[in-house]
């Protein structure tokens, strides 16, 4: 049994957000990431080309855009995206998402896009 402190977790800044991995280190067979998103921020769209992506929202606020269509979550909220579909997340309030992907490697399992998508007025 591996426990990984939530204190222990290298967050890395990113466009928009900080994401750490709490599997780091770890041969498995998924990846996992906690997403910290601060409100007020664009960004750019991303696909996971080989596997669907299940996000809970555990803190705060924030809209999900997918192929187009955008939805408010706020914590305790389960948000499913499709393998290969666009999305984004854009924070109404601090939001920390924990984020599952049944693929050991996410950086394989990336792929940036040119749609920016930002907060809706």
């Amino acid at each position: 049994m591996t426990v990984i402190r939530a204190g222990d977790i290298e967050m890395t800044p990113l466009e928009g957000r900080r994401s750490g991995d709490p599997l780091s280190g770890i041969a498995a067979a998924s990846s996992v990431r906690v997403v910290e998103l601060e409100p007020g921020t664009t960004r750019t769209a991303h696909r996971h080309p080989y596997s669907e992506e299940v996000v809970v929202v555990a803190r705060g606020s924030a809209t999900v855009w997918i192929e187009g269509k955008s939805r408010p979550v706020s914590a305790g909220d389960v948000v499913h995206i499709p393998a290969g579909a666009a999305h984004a997340t854009l924070a109404g309030e601090p939001t920390t998402l924990h984020c599952f992907f049944p693929h050991p490697d996410l950086a394989e399992n990336m792929e940036t896009t040119d749609i920016e998508v930002e907060e809706e007025s």
